[in-house]
């Protein structure tokens, strides 16, 4: 069976074949650049709507949530093998949890930088 790609895949954005017609091409650019431009706009707007500003403070008290969470589970995962190597599910499940707790944490406040980094969320640097 034969197998062909008319495109790559390139982070998360399709990626069409090089055509060898400039005119193609910027037609291309100009309506991916619309497509961008109208994913940014509704992103800015919605969230800027729903979450409002963020400021200093806002990521100082996601950054302790996550600093939290992350020494409640490390914490009890040495206090779970401190007299013994094996651990009953029960413990292992909490520690599941608890890393969950830690990671979701994390990608939510990546994703709160990544919401000011794109111009989504209004960064205030002097607190309110």
């Amino acid at each position: 069976m034969a197998s062909y790609s008319s495109s790559v895949l390139r982070g998360d954005h399709f990626v069409p074949e090089n055509s060898s017609d400039p005119a193609v091409q910027r037609k291309l650019r100009g309506q991916l650049e619309q497509i961008d431009y109208t994913a940014f706009a509704s992103n800015r707007e919605l969230i800027g709507q729903a979450l409002g500003q963020a400021d200093l403070k806002t990521f100082q008290r996601m950054a302790l949530a996550c600093a939290a969470a992350r020494a409640t589970w490390v914490g009890e995962a040495l206090a779970a093998t401190a007299h013994s190597h094996i651990l009953p599910p029960e413990k292992v499940q909490r520690l599941a949890e608890l890393r969950a707790a830690f990671e979701e944490l994390s990608a939510a406040y990546e994703a709160a930088r990544r919401l000011v980094e794109r111009g989504y969320l209004n960064y205030h640097s002097e607190p309110k």
